[in-house]
């Protein structure tokens, strides 16, 4: 017998548990309300579905790990916000108040302590999964409003890895993740990462030739996290959407266009704070404090690392519109180099390395001309491109030592980790967790 998209979600909700607040039901395409109600009762008292063999899936225990290990404590909360959106607002799903998530850095045979703790009075149960853990299911389970859980893990395999709401007792995963609740933790390798090398030509005696030239391991980092909202109009999750692939708008670090010029760029480069230079430019005014977008600034001939993740339901096609990506790595493992684009599928991350060699503006995007028309486009200049050093009587070799590089795209230093000149504050972040960083950051 074969049953319809509409059945099966509406049985696999009865099964494995709802967290669809009232608010958020509403928006929903499958009506949950019409379920049982002594059923839903029961499910959401107990947060979904609870796993049999308790044997099997019995918590790690964080008091056994040896002393020679070190241990790094990753607290977060779960709870939901509303956050501004290009045209509006949506009612988001946070981990500590921001999207992505706090950005977790380790090194390879460290030891993760990671605690969510949900706050009294939100309205759902939320789980977290962290996809660098190698464990047990069954510790991935959802935590009620109120209460708080910790597990363990060591953390064995160096690259980047996806977190996120999880699907253990929480039946509505994909709203959760889709809403915002995702981030990503990065594993150095125990020994640091490789120089690198990278390929081009000279004229030597009359005569083209080879020139590779190897970089130091240093790197000037970044992190860019691609996902999608399915929205209804009133700024709810709307699952029917996410089932046809209808994406609202496309989000870099949690919202569409974030990375592009904004009015005081105008008014540098134009001589006019309300002249655009780039084709959308949604938020524009210093009004919007952290959300007001920024460039990503380099200089000229650095070495450069991007961790890039995958948190959505679109494939992620990333290139670097004028630029060549120099080495992709996965796992630890070189996958590619010279190459002009690399394919990063749902749940899946990758490390890129790329030296911008000459002053330019580039733009990174998921070369999906839908992506890019709805929000997956970062704007990058390296060097003085424009000429502001003469300008403003100054010798930078970026614009970072200027204007500084925003927040959200830069991740907790690590080995090899350069250091940015300047920090902006920008994200995806509540007022709350907006002047938490500030303070944090010294600006």
């Amino acid at each position: 017998m074969l049953f319809t998209i509409a059945a099966v979600a509406v049985m696999g909700a009865t099964l494995f548990g709802s967290t669809y607040t009232t608010t958020q039901i509403s928006g929903q395409s499958f009506d949950m309300n019409k379920l049982d109600v002594d059923v839903m009762e029961k499910i959401h008292n107990m947060g979904g579905l609870e796993l049999v063999m308790p044997s099997a899936y019995a918590e790690t225990d964080c008091g056994a790990i040896p002393s020679d290990r070190k241990v790094v404590e990753f607290n977060i909360t779960g709870e939901s916000a509303e956050l501004p959106m290009m045209g509006g607002t949506f009612n988001a799903m946070t981990f500590s108040g921001q999207i992505p998530g706090p950005t977790l850095r380790v090194t390879q045979g460290d030891v993760v302590k990671m605690t969510l703790t949900i706050p009294e009075g939100e309205p759902t149960p939320h789980g977290n999964d962290m996809h660098a853990s190698q464990m047990s299911a069954g510790n991935f389970g959802a935590v009620l409003p109120g209460t708080s859980k910790t597990y363990c893990y060591i953390a064995e395999v160096p690259g980047i890895f996806k977190y996120h709401c999880s699907g253990v007792d929480v039946a509505a995963m994909d709203q959760h993740v889709l809403s915002g609740m995702y981030g990503i933790t990065i594993v150095d390798p125990i020994d640091g990462y490789k120089k690198l090398m990278t390929e081009g030509t000279k004229v030597m005696n009359g005569k083209v030739v080879q020139d590779r030239k190897f970089m130091s391991a240093d790197a000037l980092e970044f992190q860019l996290q691609y996902n999608q909202l399915y929205l209804n109009d009133d700024g709810n999750y709307d699952m029917n959407k996410m089932m046809a692939h209808q994406t609202t708008q496309t989000v870099v670090n949690g919202k569409a266009f974030s990375y592009v010029p904004n009015e005081a760029h105008n008014e540098l480069i134009m001589g006019n704070a309300k002249k655009n230079i780039f084709v959308a430019q949604p938020w524009n005014s210093a009004d919007l404090k952290q959300h007001q977008s920024q460039l990503l600034f380099v200089e000229a001939g650095q070495h450069t690392r991007w961790f890039v993740e995958n948190q959505g339901n679109e494939p992620v096609f990333f290139h670097i519109v004028g630029e060549i990506i120099d080495r992709v790595v996965q796992g630890n493992r070189v996958q590619a180099q010279g190459t002009e684009t690399w394919l990063i599928g749902g749940s899946q991350g990758a490390i890129m390395d790329v030296v911008f060699d000459k002053p330019g503006v580039y733009v990174a995007v998921n070369h999906d001309y839908a992506a890019i028309f709805s929000g997956a486009a970062t704007v990058i200049v390296a060097g003085d491109p424009f000429g502001l050093n003469e300008q403003l009587g100054t010798s930078a070799k970026s614009y970072a030592e200027l204007l500084g590089n925003p927040s959200s795209a830069v991740p907790p230093k690590g080995k090899n980790s350069m250091d940015h000149p300047k920090l902006n504050l920008n994200g995806q972040y509540t007022d709350e967790r907006a002047a938490e960083i500030a303070a944090k950051l010294g600006i």
